[in-house]
């Protein structure tokens, strides 16, 4: 989630040039993210904001985390595996149409693997906790807050009390849960979620965790001052580097094992691909792809 401010007619002085692509305005966990592990790979996300093919596991993800919002728009007690079942069906339903899920292009036997995948991690789900039990008071939360002449947003998955009356952060991952040493790393997003509640609410959460419903585990955290103080600085780190990178042009691309699953490794240079081609052809990769699935309505 990323705003970009028009700089075309800005006018900065000699000492100060325009820089040569447009600067975000605002910054979400994703693509801080994004930047960090890869400038290149945000360029063209997030600066040229450049279509990607829809993957199975990303949209799987999404429908997951939309049958899970449902469920917790029931009455407590009404939060039953077979109602989760049922909020599966209609977030199915839902995205039937929608070019994430159309643009996969599913066959018959495609589409049962699909649904069986999302089956294993509801049932995941009721072995982790039992949300009849949960205090929600938000779902989908949006939050943002600014910082400087930066803007921070980000979505919380579920916003709850304790039992003191505390306030939890609870983001679903229907990834793969990390190795012990990436476990600091994964709670970077929630510490993020842990800033906007104090930034927004004027309070810090008790708990901030991560459900993996890949293998039924659960990360989490107490947010301390520091751990806030630390994102606010980050942040604004990461910021500079963005401006510095628009600015400059110079959106270096950091191969890892993350490439493997880049949408635009055929433009990267260091896989010999040409950048500024980037623009056109991955426009018109998207619209074929878009005529190949054909009306989605």
């Amino acid at each position: 989630m990323t705003d970009v401010a028009d700089t075309s007619t800005v006018s900065t002085g000699a000492e100060d040039p325009l820089p040569l692509w447009p600067i975000p305005s605002s910054l979400s966990p994703s693509r801080v993210s994004s930047f960090t592990s890869c400038p290149m790979q945000f360029r063209f996300s997030s600066v040229q904001r450049l279509p990607e093919p829809p993957g199975v596991a990303a949209t799987r993800g999404s429908v997951v985390h939309r049958a899970l919002e449902l469920l917790f728009e029931l009455p407590n007690d009404d939060r039953t595996p077979d109602a989760l079942s049922a909020t599966l069906d209609r977030a199915l339903e839902e995205y039937a149409t929608d070019p994430d899920y159309v643009g996969l292009q599913l066959d018959d036997a495609g589409e049962a693997s699909f649904r069986k995948d999302c089956d294993k991690l509801i049932e995941k789900y009721f072995q982790m906790e039992d949300p009849t039990r949960i205090r929600d008071i938000g779902l989908e939360v949006r939050m943002a807050a600014e910082v400087g002449s930066l803007e921070l947003r980000g979505i919380i998955d579920r916003l709850e009390l304790d039992e003191q009356g505390e306030l939890v952060v609870t983001d679903y991952k229907t990834g793969r849960a990390p190795s012990g040493r990436y476990e600091q790393k994964s709670l970077a997003g929630v510490h993020f979620y842990s800033f906007l509640c104090e930034a927004v609410l004027g309070k810090r959460p008790a708990k901030i965790r991560l459900m993996y419903l890949s293998n039924g585990e659960t990360i989490e955290t107490v947010p301390s001052q520091q751990s806030v103080r630390f994102i606010n600085t980050r942040t604004n780190a990461v910021w500079k580097a963005v401006e510095r990178a628009c600015t400059t042009g110079d959106f270096r691309p950091n191969q890892s094992k993350l490439c493997d699953w880049c949408s635009f490794q055929q433009w990267c240079p260091a896989f010999g691909g040409n950048p500024d081609l980037a623009a056109t052809e991955a426009v018109a990769a998207h619209e074929a792809r878009l005529a190949a699935a054909g009306p989605t309505q």
